[in-house]
């Protein structure tokens, strides 16, 4: 149950960090976006389990996927943007 908990936080993320991240047009799909939400609440997930934040099993919360997919979505924005200039 966790998985799947942490795919609905990561997709509601996702949605959240297209409206907050600078420069929001990259990634411009809607589903890439999601699936970017839903990588960025795994990253929130693992990252969070292995600084002690979160209990193993302990998914991230809404704040924390958000952060992660913002970063994720920057991270994208910049690898993207630089596949773009060569």
């Amino acid at each position: 149950m966790g998985i799947i908990w942490t795919i609905i936080i990561g997709f509601v993320a996702g949605i959240i960090a297209k409206f907050i991240t600078p420069g929001s047009n990259e990634p411009s799909g809607f589903i890439l976006t999601t699936i970017l939400g839903i990588v960025g609440a795994f990253v929130a997930t693992y990252l969070g389990q292995s600084l002690g934040w979160y209990a193993p099993g302990q998914g991230a919360g809404l704040v924390g996927a958000v952060i992660g997919a913002v970063i994720v979505l920057l991270v994208w924005a910049m690898i993207n943007g630089r596949r773009g200039s060569v």
